[in-house]
């Protein structure tokens, strides 16, 4: 079926169409209430990625969780009876709130004092049981907190003036509620102190909520904008009402379908609603223009109507096609979110086309008379007088004229912006998604003055010495050599064949089930299975590298080189305990605060911390096999720019300095997934934007049977994709999450403007048999609604400016900018190319 057949249809049915549009966008309307936001990073990669699976698998391993820090900065020494009284009585509260792990709270009145015993020995006793009564108490708190590294300048600032409580959560999606309720609880306290709340999780969490308020203003904001846009160029209620239902219908339709198919909502399809807004009315601005200019009074609206469609039906296809294709083009990201942002906005596209051409012209068709001579009125009225019309036909004519003089200009400034894209740095952080005056960034800048930092990485260990496969092999050789000789072990062979894993098949449960054997056995297997014994007992050992000396030693080196960097604030590990054990337990002082000479000893230290009030807080550094440690890097910022350089340090360092075993070694925690998305965004979306480039030229070639109109369509988005990305070089901006997908966005609107310039210039050559007089032509109805629209979309994005969220801000001002920018290039630069190629002039009047 074709489209004159449908529009015939719809023309003569239309309660049938409108009571499609009406139960299509209830039944999407009923899926509303369903809405999940979602803002964790992490989901910006896939479920099976390999740094996601490791960061989730370390996470696990180390019982390690998504914390939130609270921190009280003192203008002197936060070191004051009243001070830290207050600061229990926080901590207590913290530690009572659901979804806090309490027993991982890390807070001066929960937290170990590490000291010697008088009669010998060490101490393990509560850091702040209760708050000091006197200042001096409160002074030599301090100073015991300075001997312990691994509280000092993590719970306590360097310079005495803030202390921190680090609240770690039973699910990150928790952190917004957490947080109000410790704010509620810090605006109680009597006390003299700054309270603030930061970490990456109550970042993210908190703009999942302003995204949600941001979601029910903006989208609001932008049609209210359209509307009184569509007003000042129609001066039509009746008229206007038209766009502005294909626009909320649009929106309310793949809204809703998106939260039917129980998809969440993530930062980018937050922004859905405010993109397909004014995208939605682009082909209805072109049906207006044109409908507004043929209709006469007494005219039929219905024929009126089939003649602008049988007009204008092509170039709106291809238009919304290329648009589509350049969000379709997201689905090669290899970003989930990007990928069902790109999804249902070219979706939405092809949603809001195909309502406008069938909603839209039943629409105009049914209008009073009254309201059609209204529109008429008020076009010819704009269009004689309006300032828009006289400084078109300027553009035209200096378009024209000037071609040597604009092709120069616009091959240096070409240049010049493709050297600013050489400039971008890629680079992000959640933190930055608020305004700098917002709390969030204002607790961040405040507790990462004071402290070793608030944002972390993990560094994580892994032996990959293959030495037990050996033992393991030989082991199984020698059992099998006792059982062909009568020994009876049921309980050895059951535990062997449960040990699908060789590398876990040396442990304790082994080492006593032959000790039971020995017993157990004929007398004769006694040499034979002590033997067996030995084998076993040092290869388990050996499994224990993280209590082996020399791989301490390595690691203190390692940190020790790491905390003398410009970009980490402090190291915490397995040897920070070891070392502060093992100085307890020999004389107290500095000279002891060291690794001890063999793995008895450090074995020692361990069983030693054991005893104290927090003994899980071991197995964060080391796993309980002792195979695998984990390093907590702090860091004052969490930029991606940051962590690569801390990255690539660590690894030359550990190139240069190898380990004195083979080792595996990864990253994990959040501010590292956030590199590893960013480069996937980034390596995503430069594929993309390639394979959409080459479609979209494809399409244009078929569009118009011509490899030279095809080069001509493309141009204008080219200059406008350079020239955008340049001044984002240019100016510093970093190159995050919404500027990538302005590449897409780019794509797919600019080209709009130069489909519609090319399609009717072409048309109107036909016409005239001259180029020169239809560039005459098209600087007066064509251009005014290439125009309208460039406006439209523009000022229906400006909302976004309002807000108090970055991307939000950045999204508004580049899709302003481009559709601007886009617009002049295609009604400057086009013109000026098709008289040079032509060979004809025009002179100026």
């Amino acid at each position: 079926m074709n489209y004159t057949k449908i529009l015939n249809f719809a023309l003569n049915q239309p309660k049938v169409i409108y009571s499609f549009v009406l139960l299509l966008t209830l039944a999407s309307l009923v899926m509303m209430p369903n809405l999940t936001i979602d803002t964790d990073p992490e989901n910006m990669l896939s479920s099976d990625n390999a740094a996601r699976l490791f960061h989730n698998q370390t996470k696990q391993d180390f019982n390690m969780h998504d914390m939130i820090v609270v921190g009280a900065i003192s203008k002197k020494s936060i070191f004051t009876p009243d001070n830290l009284a207050a600061l229990k009585t926080l901590s207590d509260q913290i530690t009572n709130i659901d979804g806090v792990i309490s027993k991982d709270v890390l807070s001066l009145s929960e937290v170990d004092n590490i000291t010697q015993e008088v009669s010998g020995g060490i101490r393990f006793e509560y850091l702040m049981k209760q708050a000091p009564q006197t200042q001096a108490a409160s002074s030599a708190l301090q100073l015991a907190i300075k001997r312990l590294p691994m509280l000092d300048n993590t719970l306590v600032s360097g310079d005495g003036k803030a202390i921190a409580i680090y609240v770690p959560l039973t699910k990150k999606e928790l952190s917004y509620t957490v947080a109000e309720l410790i704010r509620s609880y810090t605006n109680e306290l009597t006390i003299d102190l700054d309270f603030h709340i930061t970490g990456l999780p109550i970042a993210e969490d908190q703009f999942g909520y302003e995204m949600f308020v941001q979601m029910g203003v903006a989208a609001p904001l932008a049609g209210l904008a359209i509307f009184i846009l569509l007003w000042y160029f129609f001066r039509n209620f009746a008229l206007i009402l038209a766009p502005m239902i294909v626009a909320m219908a649009t929106v309310i339709i793949i809204m809703g379908t998106l939260i039917g198919m129980g998809f969440t909502v993530h930062i980018m399809s937050s922004m859905i609603a405010i993109f397909l807004m004014p995208i939605a009315v682009v082909d209805s601005v072109h049906i207006l223009s044109e409908f507004a200019e043929k209709y006469k009074p007494g005219a039929n609206a219905k024929e009126v109507v089939k003649k602008v469609m049988k007009h204008l039906y092509t170039p709106m296809l291809f238009t919304s096609i290329t648009s589509a294709v350049g969000f379709y083009s997201l689905l090669l990201t290899p970003i989930p979110p990007v990928k069902i942002f790109g999804a249902f906005i070219g979706s939405g596209i092809l949603l809001a086309f195909i309502l406008t051409v069938v909603f839209l012209p039943v629409y105009l068709s049914r209008l009073s008379d009254k309201n059609l001579n209204k529109l008429q009125l008020a076009i010819a009225r704009m269009e004689q007088k309006g300032r828009l019309s006289s400084s078109l036909e300027k553009i035209g004519v200096f378009a024209s004229t000037k071609t040597k003089f604009i092709l120069i200009a616009a091959i240096a400034i070409f240049a010049l912006s493709a050297l600013g894209v050489s400039k971008i740095v890629i680079n992000d952080n959640p933190i930055n998604w608020f305004k700098a005056d917002h709390e969030i960034r204002v607790a961040d800048k405040a507790l990462n003055a004071h402290f070793a930092g608030t944002y972390d990485i993990w560094l994580v260990f892994k032996e990959t010495d293959n030495s037990h496969i050996s033992a393991t092999k030989e082991f199984l050789i020698n059992f099998q050599g006792l059982k062909s000789k009568g020994l009876e072990a049921k309980a050895l062979e059951t535990y062997l064949a449960s040990k699908e894993n060789q590398e876990q098949l040396f442990s304790q449960e082994l080492l006593i089930l032959l000790d039971d054997l020995t017993f157990s056995a004929d007398p004769s297997f006694e040499q034979e299975l002590a033997e067996l014994y030995k084998l076993a007992e040092t290869s388990h050992n050996q499994n224990k590298l993280f209590i082996q000396p020399d791989m301490l030693n390595w690691l203190a080196q390692l940190q020790l080189a790491i905390n003398n960097t410009d970009f980490v604030g402090k190291t915490n590990g397995l040897v920070d305990i070891v070392k502060t054990v093992n100085r307890e337990l020999h004389s107290g002082e500095a000279k002891d605060f060291s690794i001890p000479t063999s793995p008895e000893g450090v074995a020692q230290t361990l069983l030693q911390y054991q005893s104290s009030h927090r003994p899980d807080d071991l197995w964060h550094f080391v796993s309980k096999d002792y195979q695998q440690s984990l390093l907590w890097l702090q860091m004052t910022s969490g930029d991606n720019q940051h962590t690569t350089k801390v990255v690539n340090w660590v690894k030359n360092y550990i190139d240069e300095h190898p380990a004195p075993v083979a080792l595996d070694i990864d990253w994990a925690g959040k501010s590292y997934l956030n590199i590893v998305w960013q480069d996937a965004m980034v390596n995503g979306m430069l594929s993309s934007l390639m394979s959409s480039f080459v479609i979209v030229f494809l399409i244009m070639v078929v569009l118009f049977r011509s490899f030279k109109y095809g080069i001509l369509a493309m141009l204008p988005l080219t200059f406008t994709i350079t020239m955008i990305y340049g001044l984002i070089g240019w100016v510093g901006k970093a190159y995050d999450m919404p500027i990538a997908v302005l590449s897409a966005l780019t794509l797919g609107l600019s080209i709009d403007f130069a489909i519609h310039f090319l399609q009717r210039a072409r048309e109107l050559e036909k016409e005239t048999g001259s180029l020169k007089t239809a560039l005459t032509a098209m600087f007066q109805e064509p251009s005014r609604a290439i125009s309208r629209n460039a406006i439209v979309i523009a000022v229906g994005f400006t909302p976004l400016l309002l807000s108090p969220l970055v991307p939000y801000i950045t999204v508004g001002f580049f899709l302003a900018s481009i559709m601007a920018l886009s617009a002049l290039v295609t009604l400057v630069l086009l013109p000026s190319l098709m008289m040079t190629l032509s060979g004809e002039k025009l002179e100026a009047n």
